[in-house]
Order: structure tokens, then sequence, then C-alpha cells
């Protein structure tokens, strides 16, 4: 189990430098236009609200139901037990170690200028949107809308892990766990980011469907 945890953060360490390297360094004329477009540099406020709602959010809520769950249902931590209340303390753990990364990220990103907000590369090719969700899972922007790697995610992701440990069950207060939840938080990440990237649109189409389904004629009109 240790040795996995080892070789998930050294391929996520290595991906992470390699992939936010490569797409600062390639990111074209068009793609930068397109990820500039919403470039209104983030403010307190805005750290504030992005903690928020990417902690409290309906999005994270409702995917802590099912998380807690599943681990619910694998009895892990064993300590909380197989019943509701051992549900309630898994969904509670899971918002307190995420709310903790989210704060870390916003915090240290304001350091050096770092948005930690999502940009949709709407209007592109499938290919490229789908690209950019998993590249935007390791690269963000500075205050001028300019793409560079996402150093306070890095930091946040394993650090809030590391810091649950004080108040985590002993059965997972290990550091091959922290090394196996680092990867999944990354992995937690890419699924949030397509997530943001194709929900508006479905949602804008299921709209247009339901206003052009044919509305039943009233009595007056039969």
């Amino acid at each position: 189990m240790t040795k996995y945890a080892a070789f998930l953060c050294l391929s996520v360490a290595t991906a992470s430098v390699a992939i936010a390297q490569d797409a600062t360094a390639s990111v074209d004329s068009q793609d930068l236009a397109a990820l500039q477009s919403d470039n209104s540099a983030i403010t307190i406020q805005d750290r504030v609200g992005w903690i928020v709602k990417s902690t409290l959010g309906p999005r994270n809520l409702t995917a802590g139901l099912f998380i807690a769950g599943w681990n619910t249902w694998r009895n892990k931590p064993v300590e909380y037990g197989p019943h509701w209340d051992g549900y309630a303390k898994r969904y509670g753990l899971r918002l307190s170690v995420g709310g903790t990364s989210n704060v870390i990220e916003a915090g240290l990103g304001s350091v050096w200028g770092e948005d930690p907000r999502y940009r949709r590369a709407e209007g592109q090719p499938l290919r490229r949107r789908l690209a950019h969700v998993f590249v935007s899972t390791f690269v963000t922007h500075d205050l001028n809308g300019n793409p560079m790697p996402a150093y306070a995610r890095y930091i946040a992701v394993p650090s809030g892990n590391i810091v649950s440990n004080l108040w985590r069950p002993d059965s997972q207060a290990t550091w091959s766990d922290v090394g196996v939840r680092t990867g999944l938080g990354f992995l937690s990440r890419i699924v949030g980011n397509a997530f943001s990237e194709f929900f508006p649109d479905f949602r804008v189409q299921a709209f247009r469907k339901k206003r052009a389904a044919p509305q039943p004629l009233s009595a007056t009109e039969k």
C-alpha cells in the first residue's frame, strides 16, 4: 500500500509539472483569447466566494452524498461503522478536508496572484474542451488571465489531507492514505471541471427542448 501511494504521488507530481509546462508554453492565440474572455482580476471577495461555492455548492454537496454512501457501504474508515451515524461522519469528514484544501489554495494563491476559478472553453471543439478540462486541473491563470502552473493547488491538495490526519480515525491517518487521497483529490478536480464545462450546455439544450415541445391546446382552442 505504501509503495502504491508513493507511486501515485510521484505520478501526480510528475504529470502536474509536465502538463503545466507544456500547457503554458503551447497555448495558441485562439485558445488564449477564449480563456482570457473573462479575465477580471480576482478580489478577496471572489476568493471567499470561491471557497464557499467549492465547499458548500450544490455540486460538491451532491457528490458528497454518493461518496459518503460508497464509503459507508465499504465501511471505510471502519471506526465510523456501517450505519447512519457513520454516514454522517464520513460526509462531514469529506467536507472538512475539501474546505481545508480550498482555504489553503485560495490563501496561497493570493500571495502570487493565482486565480483558482475554472474558466470554460466555451465555443471550442469538443476535443479541445476535453483537453482543457484535464489541463485545467494542473494549470490556472494569473491576474492578467495568462496560464500558469497551479502551484497553490499542488500544495493545497496534499496539505489538506495531511492536516486532516489530526481528526481522522487512526486507520486512515497514515502517509500511504495521504498519498492515495491526494491522487483521488486531483481526479475529483477533473470530474468537477468536466461538470463545470459541460453541464451549462446540457442545461441550455434541455431548456430549449422544453420550450420547443408542443403545448397542449386549451379548452377555448379545441
